[in-house]
């Protein structure tokens, strides 16, 4: 069984040939499997952790060529679903050189908002050290229901329970609604991370201290915040600070935060747990994040640029030479 499980979107993302240019401009698209929960699933595997994926996809050849990418990428698809009468969630994606993004979805609905908390399988969760969840499935019903369950069993089982709060307009009718639904999830998580974009929105401020104490206080204890090119910002209570970046060239920033969640929830998942850790032990676990996050910069495409264990290890070892 997993000893990680992450939960949510599977999805193709429809990525935008060209660069800096709105999507109505945009003359071509390439299509690759995505969303942020089943990157971070790749990513973990990746990196040599054993990893279950919980969503549902289309009865549909996209939902079959999604399945086949997780099958492929040695994550776990046994509670991945075929939704019946639902399509495949299409995204569609222009990104922009400082790493903004432009993204339209088409689901109305798609298969991954039909996941129901009775598909959620408890058992599956209970050998698992770590989970982990986004936000976009908590847009609408049945699947918010189905995240919030499975966050609420995932922390009575005592595993490492992870929350990315990625604030995605267009998915929601309102914006009030949708601050008081991410908000909702708060209590839940361990360890939250957001993207310096978002942040503002998410937590009333754009001082990083001031929004993680928020969040701290409603019960998480690590908020790490990315902010692209120049690293993180980590705040565990206790131990707070940035982590600078790593420049390389850019070809393609999408995906670039998935793959930090992955690195440093590798290193996270198998921490002592009820105590804090070491600054020193903090700030090598955002290093190594860092890294994973730089280096998916310089390939296109998120699935295939997500590193391993030993790209990551090289990388860090010419840096510091």
């Amino acid at each position: 069984m997993p000893e990680a499980i992450t939960l949510g979107e599977l999805l193709i993302d429809f990525v935008s040939i060209g660069k800096d240019v709105s999507l109505a401009e945009l003359p071509a698209f390439a299509g690759a499997a995505g969303g942020a929960p089943a990157n971070v699933a790749v990513g973990l595997a990746r990196l040599g952790v054993s990893v279950g994926f919980i969503g549902k996809v289309g009865d549909d050849p996209f939902g079959e060529f999604l399945r086949r990418t997780l099958d492929d990428a040695g994550v776990d698809t046994c509670s991945l679903r075929y939704g019946r009468g639902a399509r495949t969630t299409l995204a569609f994606v222009a990104t922009r050189s400082d790493g903004q993004k432009d993204i339209c979805f088409y689901r109305s609905p798609g298969a991954d908002m039909l996941l129901t908390a009775a598909e959620v399988n408890r058992d599956y969760l209970r050998s698992a050290r770590l989970f982990h969840f986004g936000s976009v499935s908590l847009s609408r019903s049945p699947a918010r229901e189905a995240t919030l369950h499975a966050a609420l069993v995932a922390r009575e089982l005592g595993l490492l329970v992870s929350y990315d709060p990625n604030w995605r307009p267009t998915l929601w009718d309102e914006q009030g609604e949708a601050k008081g639904r991410l908000w909702e999830a708060m209590p839940l998580a361990d360890v939250v991370h957001c993207a310096e974009e978002e942040w503002e929105f998410i937590t009333g401020t754009s001082d990083l201290e001031a929004g993680a104490r928020t969040i701290l206080q409603a019960g998480s204890g690590l908020v790490v915040v990315t902010l692209g090119e120049r690293g993180c910002y980590y705040d565990d209570g206790e131990s707070r600070g940035e982590m600078p970046g790593f420049q390389v060239e850019v070809v393609d920033p999408l995906g670039a935060g998935d793959a930090f969640v992955a690195a440093m929830l590798s290193q996270l998942m198998y921490a002592p747990r009820g105590r804090k850790l070491p600054e020193a032990s903090l700030r090598k676990i955002m290093e190594y994040a860092n890294a994973a996050g730089a280096l998916t910069c310089t390939r296109r495409g998120v699935i295939p640029s997500l590193p391993t264990g030993d790209q990551l290890e090289e990388f860090l070892q010419s840096v510091r030479a």
